[in-house]
């Protein structure tokens, strides 16, 4: 079965309404609808907390759907890329330092400069194309 259905019998068979579930987990009627009729999924916490809601299991609510698992697989690989994205802007920002700081031991550094200038321009705006996109 799909989470979609189980959620609406879930739901039903505690006798909720939509607009009760939306109150208690925060989210919109709207979007307990959408997750009910599969147009979006919910997030993993919003699952933690309609299984308490519901007192149904999270094997029951995740397990049921291939779909779900796979959302549930990209939700949290995104978080795990995102800790590698603030690395890379970490790394970057140390070696933008790195590379002023020895520019001064170079004399005439001006166009030494420009290029430092220009890739962190370059590596700062893929780095942010990067984290955008994922948003």
């Amino acid at each position: 079965m799909n989470i979609g259905q189980l959620l609406k019998e879930a739901r039903s068979k505690a006798g909720f309404t939509q607009e009760y579930v939306a109150e208690s987990i925060n989210v919109s009627r709207q979007t307990i609808s959408n997750w009910e009729n599969e147009k979006s999924y919910p997030d993993i916490l919003s699952v933690i907390k309609l299984s308490d809601l519901y007192n149904v299991s999270l094997d029951d609510l995740l397990k049921g759907d291939d779909k779900m698992l796979k959302h549930v697989e990209e939700s949290t690989n995104i978080i795990a890329s995102n800790k590698k994205l603030v690395l890379a802007i970490a790394i970057n920002i140390l070696l933008i330092t790195l590379l002023m700081i020895f520019s001064k031991a170079i004399p005439n550094n001006g166009i030494y400069l420009v290029g430092i200038f220009s890739l962190s321009v370059i590596t700062v705006t893929f780095l942010l194309y990067q984290i955008i996109k994922r948003i």
